[in-house]
């Protein structure tokens, strides 16, 4: 899956479909498993099994342990933003949220890459087409979101928590694509990983969160699909195309994810949603879309 150098065509749309099908169904999965698990410590665990085949493969690529602080600074930064911060609000969110409401608001991530693209001196100024998409997502989370308060479908914390989620990925992918380690994808991912299980699994055992967890046939086989196929292959994949692609290439996920979540949420859960959230979702997937092509358009000196 990984390579040493710029990935082949082959390599790189292998890649893509992983991100693609298996980041799509882990929205399921982590709705399954908070249903008889306490959140944080649901996804510090997952994080925490990962770790030992991530590192295995890791070193069976020749990859060792960085030796600048700087490159720990780097991971334990990107770690904190996209493990602990982003993904840990989704998987505390989903308590209450449907999965396919969570997959949709999660979508919003390419739109704040665009927008962080712009910061710093490396940064490119947004087009009028950009930022007419960014203002239209933004819009369509309103819709996606209003609609399901006022359907009492979660309380308001958990829709806030889907909200901020999106930032604090973006802002991982971004400080990542910025300053690249010295030390291999798969092992920057696994120490990233490391870090995002000790500090989520510490943090539940000190709220209490270990009487909570109910060990059923459920909790289980979502834990090994996230910790297998959602953490080791599915993010390994996603943290080399960081580096392979470019972000408006890489922010495609973004509208692929949603339609996989909400075809799963509604074979597997039964999830639903109601017309306002249809046109809320279409909006965001259009918003999404459309600042991805315009984000690839050359702009003029």
């Amino acid at each position: 899956m990984f390579v040493n150098s710029k990935g082949s065509v082959g390599g790189v749309a292998f890649a893509f479909a992983i991100v693609y099908v298996v980041w799509g169904s882990t929205y399921l999965a982590i709705r399954i498993g908070v249903h008889d698990a306490p959140a944080i410590l649901f996804a510090g665990t997952r994080f925490l099994l990962a770790t030992g085949p991530m590192l295995a493969y890791a070193y069976w690529r020749g990859a060792r342990l960085p030796k600048a602080r700087r490159d720990w600074a780097v991971i334990a930064i990107t770690s904190l933003l996209m493990l602990v911060g982003a993904n840990g609000l989704v998987t505390w969110s989903e308590q209450w949220v449907p999965s396919n409401q969570a997959a949709l608001l999660v979508a919003t991530s390419a739109l704040w890459m665009a927008g962080f693209g712009t910061l710093g001196l490396s940064g490119e100024a947004l087009s009028r087409w950009t930022l007419a998409g960014l203002i239209v997502g933004f819009l369509g989370v309103a819709v996606l979101v209003g609609d399901g308060l006022r359907a009492a479908l979660a309380p308001w914390p958990a829709y806030l928590a889907l909200v901020i989620s999106p930032i604090f990925w973006a802002a991982g992918s971004v400080v990542s694509r910025r300053h690249p380690v010295g030390c291999p994808p798969p092992m920057a991912a696994a120490l990233q990983m490391a870090i995002a299980g000790i500090v989520q699994t510490g943090l539940g055992l000190s709220l209490g969160e270990t009487a909570q967890w109910h060990w059923t046939s459920g909790t289980v086989g979502a834990l090994i699909y996230l910790a297998l196929l959602g953490s080791c292959l599915a993010y390994g994949a996603y943290f080399w195309l960081v580096h392979e692609v470019t972000p408006s290439q890489l922010g495609t996920y973004a509208y692929v994810n949603p339609a996989v979540a909400v075809l799963l949420g509604w074979l597997v859960l039964d999830e639903r949603l109601s017309e306002m959230q249809i046109g809320g979702t279409l909006i965001i997937l259009l918003s999404v879309i459309g600042v991805s092509l315009a984000s690839r358009q050359p702009r003029s000196a």
